[in-house]
């Protein structure tokens, strides 16, 4: 099937094949989600695996991610998501330190047709901007994502920024990234550990209108 061939090309990192195959695909009338949730993300999903077992190193994560973003330049202005109502707000980013978007793009991606609001600071993010977002955007979520270790510890820094300045309570913290587990999740402090995009969808279509409510009769 067309999904895995896109799938794999995207995990040997071969950014013409990816186009190719995703201009196909659109051309013979598979939906643009699909290809998107079916071929690049799982392509995607499966390298960030490999490279959290420390099976691939990063240069082959960026070509992946380089083919990645190829194919979805060719999926993207043809997503159309049927949403009613806008429900909550999601500041995602990048932590301090790391430049790696990938598994934050797809997240951002996969997340939009559940109706959320998605405030994208982008990459390298310090404490202090995802603090002065979260209260200026009033948001229910805060996703944080890292592909190095040495940034991992920033997280941390984040959620105590957060709790120091008070606005902690009733906000959803959820961090994710190839190096990130549910181990590590716990011990800093945050609410969620999102294996991938997918995972992360998930939970929001189940539990975004709960959290919307918390987090308003919090604050």
């Amino acid at each position: 099937m067309i999904y895995t061939e896109i799938t794999e090309k995207v995990k040997t990192g071969d950014a013409e094949a990816v186009v190719e195959l995703c201009s196909k695909a659109l051309a013979q009338g598979y939906p643009a989600l699909a290809i998107l949730e079916k071929g690049l993300i799982v392509g995607m999903d499966q390298i960030a695996d490999k490279y959290s077992h420390r099976r691939v190193i990063v240069p082959e994560v960026l070509l992946s991610s380089r083919a990645m973003h190829a194919g979805l330049s060719v999926v993207e202005p043809q997503l159309k998501y049927k949403v009613k109502r806008q429900t909550g707000t999601i500041v995602i980013g990048t932590v301090a330190g790391d430049l790696h978007d990938i598994g934050k793009n797809l997240v951002k991606l996969t997340v939009m047709s559940t109706g959320a609001r998605i405030v994208d600071l982008g990459i390298d993010v310090t404490p202090q901007r995802f603090l002065q977002c979260v209260e200026k955007n009033k948001a229910e979520i805060l996703m944080m994502a890292a592909l190095l270790t040495t940034t991992m510890p920033v997280m941390k820094k984040v959620i105590n920024a957060l709790e120091d300045s008070g606005i902690r309570k009733g906000l959803i913290v959820a961090v994710g990234g190839a190096p990130v587990d549910e181990t590590f999740a716990r011990a800093i402090g945050a609410d969620c550990y999102f294996k991938c995009a997918k995972d992360a969808k998930s939970f929001l279509e189940h539990n975004l209108n709960k959290i919307v409510m918390r987090r308003r009769l919090a604050t």
